[in-house]
């Protein structure tokens, strides 16, 4: 048993070498600066908020493909939440080939790509497609400012964003900042800008939990399926983890509401199952019901949450990112490195390489 006990050990110790030699656990690591360059910088964007966010129209339209589609569904929240105006996120070809199916012409828009990149053929056929309609307007977020979309439509950028690896991680965290701080600042109300302040101050320490959390939990079990569970805003970034660990160790991951988990789904919860929760504040009791029927049906249980206390003793995990007085949609990056984390020690534990993940490039072209 001693000796068994020494070798698992070693391997752990080994796995965390090699994690810590790619290019995706050196990202992760890079998000504090990222976010904070990017906050800052969409305070000084002033005109551009006030063209496209508080006067773009009746309708906000965020699309993206793949983890831009997934930052464009919590970046579309927190533009209903903060301007209580309508505004929706769609998979860019579903704005280029089912336009009407998805999206009212008749209404003003402004329709905002994001792409890390800034070249994603789908985005910048969707952008053009919208320009030929009469009422809306286009913009985007991404981390290139000599990119097409750039050139293509006027956007916020994220410098500190730009990555080497394939995968999403700090470019994400950062254009959903940059993102958020443009609608706090057209919102008028300076307690966004402040809560968002608040949360771009707490991703460092948040970072650094969230690797020895994902590290630990990686290391000491094996699962045969991972689940993300979130609402709101946090549900774009439940679907972001589900591909994060996708995409890195090809293994079999499901994202879904979290109270609509239990309509159906759960019946996938036994032993084998990690069910990773995204708890809201504004949600918590119900969505904290749901986790522990899901441990009583076996499931290893992970809460990701601003605080722990009684009702998250039933954990098996909880990592706790602070700020329960800040709003979850502020909140909500704080959430992506545990995420980002479990991936990348997922697959290197598998043996796969986490920076050239099967089948994927940086950017898809048609």
């Amino acid at each position: 048993m001693e000796s068994k006990q020494r070798t698992e050990e070693q391997d752990s110790k080994e796995a965390a070498l090699r994690a810590e030699e790619t290019l995706t656990y050196k990202e992760i690591g890079e998000q504090a600066e990222a976010v904070e360059t990017a906050f800052r910088s969409a305070l000084q964007s002033g005109g551009w908020v006030e063209k496209y966010v508080r006067k773009g129209g009746e309708q906000a339209i965020f699309i993206g493909s793949g983890s831009s589609y997934y930052q464009a569904q919590t970046m579309a929240a927190v533009y209903r939440a903060w301007l209580g105006r309508p505004a929706i996120s769609l998979p860019s070809s579903d704005l280029l080939l089912v336009r009407k199916q998805s999206a009212v012409e008749e209404r003003t828009a402004v329709v905002f790509g994001v792409s890390r990149s800034g070249e994603s053929t789908e985005v910048l056929l969707a952008l053009k497609a919208a320009q030929t309609v009469t009422g809306w307007k286009t913009a985007g977020v991404t981390c290139y400012a000599d990119s097409e979309m750039a050139k293509l439509a006027p956007c916020l950028v994220s410098e500190k964003g730009k990555e080497r690896s394939t995968v999403m991680t700090k470019s994400l965290s950062s254009m959903v900042t940059a993102a958020q701080t443009a609608i706090a600042s057209a919102s008028g109300q300076a307690k966004y800008i402040q809560e968002l302040e608040r949360t771009v101050g707490e991703v460092g320490a948040v970072v650094d939990k969230a690797k020895a959390l994902a590290s630990g939990i990686v290391r000491s079990a094996s699962f045969n399926k991972t689940i993300f569970l979130g609402m709101g805003a946090l549900f774009g970034i439940a679907q972001e983890g589900c591909l994060k660990l996708k995409e890195m160790s090809n293994v079999w991951t499901e994202s879904f509401g979290t109270l609509e988990f239990r309509h159906g789904p759960k019946a996938i919860a036994d032993e084998g199952t990690c069910i990773v929760v995204l708890l809201s504040e504004q949600a918590r009791e119900q969505e904290l019901k749901v986790a522990a029927e899901m441990k009583d049906y076996g499931a290893y249980i992970v809460l990701i949450a601003a605080s722990a206390g009684p009702d998250t003793a039933f954990a098996d995990q909880v990592l706790e990112v602070g700020l329960p007085d800040v709003s979850d949609e502020a909140r909500s990056i704080l959430y992506l490195p545990l995420l980002q984390y479990y991936g990348t020690f997922t697959a290197v534990k598998l043996g796969l390489n986490p920076d050239h993940p099967k089948n994927l490039t940086q950017v898809v072209v048609l």
